[in-house]
């Protein structure tokens, strides 16, 4: 506890971060809103084509991972490897590694969201086949149904509104992630968060919070109505 500095007391003293957001925050400068909701589109962008392109390539992944499904071992452990080594790499160092190799924009964002979630989506799917009744798979296969068949139509529609709730929870980690990738160079509403708190433009940052609000609270409420129409 010492090392890290923690003094609970200290937490007495959050009224003078109230009273500097109170402050300096207000009133905000909607002048800047237009912006940010241009710079958020942007940034919504980003983490939808990276967290979409990661399910993807998750999910083919995934099957062959779990230890369920019927292939050597090595490939198993392999996989399971690859997939470890990706997602225990943070998206803000593979962004600082991509962006010298794709320049400065929203691809070195994209590509890092990409890649963190076939890490991630990899492993929680393979879980989740591996996690799946075996039941159906068993009637399927013994009524003549081959390993295809048991994918698609027992294990699939079992864990299919699991793999939305991860989707959607994943999508809404990468928005907040690719502001922080903006602080790098990969533009979005990040990128605008940065340069005017860098400036002390308090004002502008207060609109532009605000926004980042309101995208996740958009993303979490399209999220939970998929849920309740899959499940």
């Amino acid at each position: 506890m010492k090392s890290t500095g923690t003094d609970l007391t200290q937490l007495l003293n959050l009224g003078s971060t109230f009273s500097f957001v109170s402050q300096n925050w207000f009133p905000p400068d909607w002048s800047v809103l237009n912006k940010a909701l241009t710079n958020s589109w942007l940034t919504l962008q980003i983490a939808f084509v990276g967290t979409t392109f990661g399910l993807v390539f998750g999910l083919l992944l995934s099957f062959a991972a779990a230890r369920t499904t019927p292939v050597p071992r090595f490939i198993h452990t392999g996989l399971r490897t690859l997939l470890s080594f990706i997602r225990s790499v943070p998206e803000i160092v593979w962004g600082l590694l991509f962006v010298p190799t794709f320049g400065l924009g929203p691809f070195a964002g994209v590509a890092a969201i990409l890649l963190h979630n076939i890490g991630v989506l990899g492993k929680l799917i393979a879980e989740l086949i591996e996690a799946s009744e075996v039941g159906p798979q068993e009637a399927i296969l013994a009524t003549g149904g081959n390993r295809l068949h048991v994918l698609r139509l027992a294990v699939l529609p079992e864990i299919l509104p699991n793999i939305y709730s991860q989707y959607f929870y994943r999508l809404e980690v990468a928005i907040r992630t690719s502001l922080v990738l903006g602080f790098i160079g990969a533009g979005g509403l990040g990128n605008m968060l940065f340069l005017d708190f860098k400036v002390f433009d308090y004002q502008a940052v207060a609109v532009e919070v605000l926004v980042i609000m309101l995208l996740v609270i958009v993303i979490d409420t399209l999220g939970g109505y998929v849920r309740k129409r899959t499940i």
